[in-house]
């Protein structure tokens, strides 16, 4: 079994390589040609839950847990990732990840890949950046609610595809902020990096949102939002997650998934039950591409899937392996 570490994954993971890899694991899997059951969640310390006194206990940590086989591959992947926010005061990172891949064929493990949660992080943003591309969008301001990690490579991931020239983020730590603007000035040198006030001023000034919160409570209203304006909302992948008014779902003239099922539990679905039956899984908008009012507002809700992660553990397992 190979076992890699975070520091070789990394030499070989290319975003410009992982954008359209997503694209082929979403068509894939909307084709039916996947097996990729539902994420399973494990809280540490239990699930937030109210306060006698008021307020909420939160879990000390959360435990992602994801898989998939395609149809005649060689391997089926399973994969964990965590977060524990608890352990930035230790100077360790709050999130951590392995991907294992194993034979198809004898159910032996093939390849544990140490990557540190990069892949998923690397995948989560692809993704996005995949859907801005096919959905032909220009824009040269990106807004962005978070400041952790994915709020990072989701810049990487669009300036991969996009003619960026100005990023706004919005974040509730100030210094927090401040530090991903530094860290993301870095990654993207030669783009205006400028700090928000508010949700809603990211808004104003971005017709292109991605949302990367842990939010349980909409940071975005309908009035905030205007036409023609994309929503990316990555930040809503498990029960009682929440970034987005539901009146925005209801009132989209497009609503992409990357899978019906999962969002409906998982995603911005929960709280917008009544978009369900407009919503298009993402993979088979790729597919066909159906009409809609590009002036209206676009939503797409992302909870991340397991074939997500088979078709990147597999392409790195590949380079590793060259």
């Amino acid at each position: 079994m190979k076992i890699a570490t975070r520091e070789e994954i990394q030499k070989v993971l290319s975003l410009r390589d992982v954008i359209p890899l997503m694209r082929e694991a979403l068509v894939a899997q909307s084709r039916g040609e996947c097996e990729t059951p539902m994420p399973m969640h494990l809280y540490i310390g239990g699930k937030q839950a109210d306060k006698p006194g008021g307020g909420r206990e939160v879990e000390r940590g959360e435990v992602h847990i994801k898989s998939s086989y395609r149809d005649g591959g060689k391997n089926f992947v399973v994969k964990v990732v965590s977060g524990f926010p608890g352990t930035t005061a230790l100077n360790l990172p709050a999130a951590d990840g392995m991907m294992l891949l194993v034979s198809a064929e004898t159910g032996a493990p093939v390849a544990l890949l140490c990557d540190g949660g990069d892949l998923t992080d690397a995948r989560t943003a692809a993704v996005s950046a995949m859907i801005a591309r096919e959905l032909g969008r220009e824009d040269v301001s990106l807004g962005i609610l978070g400041s952790g990690v994915q709020a990072r490579w989701q810049v990487r991931a669009h300036a991969e595809v996009l003619p960026l020239r100005e990023v706004r983020v919005w974040g509730r730590s100030p210094e927090r902020v401040r530090k991903c603007r530094d860290d993301i000035a870095n990654l993207v040198p030669g783009i205006d990096i400028r700090i928000a006030a508010s949700p809603a001023d990211v808004a104003h000034h971005s017709r292109l949102i991605v949302t990367t919160t842990a939010a349980r409570a909409p940071l975005l209203s309908f009035e905030d939002v205007s036409r023609g304006t994309l929503i990316s909302a990555v930040g809503s992948d498990s029960p009682g997650k929440q970034e987005l008014h539901p009146q925005i779902l209801a009132n989209a003239s497009l609503v992409l998934v990357d899978s019906r099922q999962q969002c409906e539990r998982l995603g911005e679905l929960q709280h917008a039950p009544a978009a369900f039956d407009r919503a298009i899984e993402m993979g088979k908008f790729c597919d066909f591409h159906p009409a809609f009012d590009a002036g209206g507002i676009i939503v797409a809700d992302y909870t991340g899937l397991g074939v997500e992660d088979l078709f990147i553990a597999e392409d790195c397992y590949r380079k590793l392996a060259c």
